[in-house]
């Protein structure tokens, strides 16, 4: 088997990108960026990827510069091998890195990876967690990850809406968190008034905000009373040595970050010196699965929990069940509930969450999500 193609496909949502003005549901993102790569057998794979969707497309399609450090995505990789997904993560790697290492030629790499495993999926009839050792179990608890909202009575409607849909854990992030501490609390108190003291409760105070080591451990104080599961990504993502200070001062709420680091040795430091409780690779951005397995290792060495960051379509909540489905312990699976026809139309066979908060492994092989071409075409803006 041969790969003949990679295509780079962004859509566009027929609606803005904006934080809640009442208790409804987030749009979700404007863009949308999905990998297709081609093989000579008919069989193709897919992944998104959660990175700046233009700058994703001039990855792929950029020529080959003849140096073999500054090449593209679709040059690299013609001709090759799908199964080879070891020796092609290092060629692509290498050949990106003058640009590459971190940021888009990382992301481009990792969808690479989920595709080249939906492709060896599909070709030998088995799903993508028989290919990282074997599940372990058949369903994930999913948490609804969302928003905050700007007001506490807008935070109550929401849960009640997430309670309604069958939940039991919910993450609030971003939006107007931040702003104003004495609202942060009220809104996280209002959340937890409304969940109930049976539904876990994680909040995602956003990294951009210009918050201190000192700054994060006061926050993480001042939230204990509402048994916040997690409290995540509150720091800059290369700051490591701030997570530390944060761990070394006792909290009691567990610390979770990871979702913008990537590759097993990124992580490792990331354990290391953060002191962190869960780490959230997201496996459009870590490396894919051929890191995953690296980073889950470093987890269990450290004694730590693994929970996968996934926010955009089935394809990477999918590729998230698999991973959590080989995990000696799972934690939940990160369901973007965001209402965007873009993110839900591109998908034949939509995720779907059972009455009692979980959702099953998919068993079809591959990723077992099927691509709607014609909704991709309906989205997409570069064809």
């Amino acid at each position: 088997m041969k790969i003949t193609n990679v295509e780079a496909f962004i859509l566009e949502s027929p609606y803005e990108n904006h934080a809640p003005e009442g208790s409804e549901e987030a749009r979700g993102v404007k863009h949308c960026f999905l990998l297709k790569v081609s093989t000579d057998e008919g069989i193709t794979g897919w992944s998104d990827i959660e990175t700046s969707s233009h700058v994703g497309a001039a990855v792929v399609d950029a020529p080959d510069s003849g140096s073999g450090v500054f090449e593209g995505l679709r040059v690299l990789v013609i001709g090759e091998d799908p199964f080879d997904v070891e020796r092609l993560w290092d060629k692509i790697y290498r050949g990106s890195i003058y640009y590459g290492r971190r940021g888009v030629a990382m992301q481009l790499l990792s969808g690479f990876d989920i595709a080249c495993h939906d492709i060896i999926g599909k070709a030998i009839g088995k799903p993508v967690h028989k290919l990282l050792g074997g599940a372990r179990r058949d369903r994930i608890r999913a948490y609804a990850s969302t928003l905050f909202r700007g007001s506490t009575e807008a935070m109550k409607e929401a849960c009640a809406f997430y309670l309604e849909r069958g939940f039991t854990a919910v993450k609030f992030g971003w939006g107007v968190f931040g702003q104003d501490l004495k609202l942060d609390i009220k809104l996280v108190a209002a959340a937890r008034e409304a969940l109930g003291p049976d539904v876990d409760l994680m909040v995602d105070p956003g990294w951009m905000v210009n918050r201190s080591a000192y700054d994060a451990i006061a926050l993480c104080r001042a939230l204990e009373p509402y048994d916040v599961y997690w409290l995540e990504d509150f720091l800059h993502p290369e700051n490591y040595e701030g997570y530390g200070k944060v761990k070394a001062a006792g909290v009691k709420t567990r610390l979770a970050a990871g979702e913008q680091e990537a590759t097993g040795w990124g992580f490792r430091e990331l354990i290391q010196k953060g002191g962190i409780d869960v780490i959230q690779p997201d496996l459009t951005r870590c490396g894919g699965f051929s890191q995953i397995r690296k980073i889950m290792w470093e987890a269990e060495y450290a004694g730590i929990d693994v929970c996968p960051h996934a926010w955009l379509t089935d394809l990477n909540t999918a590729a998230s069940l698999h991973v959590n489905a080989v995990l000696q312990r799972s934690l939940f699976l990160e369901y973007n509930v965001s209402d965007s026809p873009m993110l839900r139309e591109v998908i034949q066979n939509p995720i779907q969450m059972d009455s009692s908060g979980f959702i099953p492994i998919p068993e079809g092989p591959g990723l077992g999500i099927e691509i709607n071409e014609a909704a991709v075409k309906k989205f997409c803006i570069n064809l």
